[in-house]
C-alpha cells in the first residue's frame, strides 16, 4: 500500500497534508475487486489484468513517464498500470470500453489525477475527448497501454496515422505482433505493420512479460514495444498510395513484386523505382517503397 499525500480543507479555511492510502493492485487485490463488484474478466473483449506491481513501475520507467506528463491510457480495465502511471507523477486519460468496470476502475483511482472515459478508442472522438481533458502540451501525450490483443495492430496504426500528437507509446502487446511492428526489412517477421510502423516513426521490442503477471493468465506470450512517432514521415510521399502498394506487396507475399505489384506498376516502372522486380516485398525497406509509391503517383 503507497500512501499520497494530497491538501484538503479543514475547519477555518486551513489547509493540512492527510494521508491517503493508495492500493497496488496485486493478484489477491484483484480477486477481491472482482468478488466485490461482481465482476470477471471478459474474453471477448480480451481482458487480462495485470497484478504485478514490480511490472507496473518496470513499464512505466520504460514509458519514460515523468511528473506532469499527459498520459493516455487506453484499456486501464481496473486500474493496474493506472495507478502506477499516476503515482509517478503523470496525469491519466483512461479510456475503458467496457462500462461494467467503471464503477471498479474509479473506486481504484479515486483521489488521483486520473480521468476515467468510457468509449472505443477505436471510434472515439479523440479531439473532442482530449481538449475537454487536457489541452495537448507542448511535448504531445504520451500513450501506455496494456492493450487487448485482438485491436493492438490496427489501433496502434490508426492512431499513429491520426493523432500526431501521441508522440511517445509504450505498450504492452503480444509477442508476435510486437515482433512484427518492430522487424526490419529482410526478416521473417517484416509485414504490412513493419512498413506502415516505419512510415509513421521507430518501434523497438524492449522487454518481455511472463504470462503469470496476468489474471487470468493467456495462453500467448507478450512483449513490452516502445514508439516514437516523429513530427513528420521519415520518406516524402503519401501515406494512402504507399499503404496501397504495401499491402498488395505483402497479400502475395511469396511472389516477387514483378506479380504482387502487377495491378498497380509495370516492370519498367518497378525499376525505374531502383527496385529489382525479383524481389520480394519483404526485401525492401521504407526508402525503396516510397521511391514506388512516387513512381505510382506519377504516372
Amino acid at each position: 500500500m503507497v500512501f499520497l499525500a494530497i491538501l484538503r480543507h479543514e475547519g477555518g479555511g486551513r489547509l493540512s497534508l492527510r494521508p491517503n492510502p493508495i492500493e497496488r493492485l496485486t493478484r489477491p487485490v484483484i480477486r477481491n475487486i472482482m468478488e466485490r463488484h461482481g465482476l470477471s474478466p471478459s474474453r471477448a473483449l480480451g481482458q487480462n489484468f495485470l497484478c504485478e506491481p514490480t511490472l507496473i513501475d518496470k513499464i512505466v520507467r520504460l514509458a519514460r513517464v515523468e511528473e506532469g506528463d499527459a498520459v493516455v491510457e487506453i484499456g486501464p480495465g481496473l486500474g493496474s498500470l493506472t495507478v502506477g502511471l499516476a503515482l509517478a507523477g503523470a496525469s491519466v486519460l483512461a479510456v475503458e470500453i467496457d462500462r461494467y468496470l467503471l464503477p471498479a476502475l474509479r473506486e481504484v483511482v479515486a483521489g488521483l489525477d486520473v480521468e476515467v472515459v468510457n468509449a472505443d478508442a477505436l471510434a472515439v472522438d479523440w479531439p473532442t475527448v482530449l481538449e475537454s481533458w487536457r489541452p495537448a502540451p507542448g511535448s504531445g501525450y504520451r500513450v501506455v497501454a496494456n492493450l487487448p490483443y485482438n485491436i493492438a495492430t490496427p489501433l496502434i496504426l490508426d492512431l499513429l496515422r491520426d493523432r500526431p500528437e501521441f508522440t511517445g507509446w509504450l505498450v504492452l502487446v503480444q509477442r508476435e505482433v510486437g515482433e512484427r511492428l518492430a522487424a526490419a526489412p529482410g526478416t521473417a517477421a517484416c509485414g504490412i505493420p513493419s512498413v506502415l510502423m516505419s512510415y509513421w516513426g521507430t518501434a523497438e521490442v524492449v522487454g518481455r512479460v511472463p504470462a503469470e503477471v496476468f489474471l487470468p493468465r493467456p495462453k500467448v506470450e507478450s512483449v513490452l514495444v516502445r514508439i516514437e512517432r516523429g513530427p513528420t514521415p521519415r520518406i516524402e510521399c503519401d501515406f494512402a498510395p504507399l499503404a496501397t502498394l504495401v499491402r498488395a506487396g505483402f497479400g502475395q507475399r511469396r511472389k516477387m513484386l514483378r506479380r504482387s505489384l502487377a495491378a498497380h506498376l509495370t516492370v519498367e516502372q518497378i525499376e525505374a523505382a531502383e527496385v529489382r522486380p525479383t524481389d520480394r516485398a519483404e526485401q525492401l525497406d521504407l526508402d525503396a517503397w516510397g521511391r514506388l509509391t512516387r513512381v505510382h503517383q506519377a504516372r
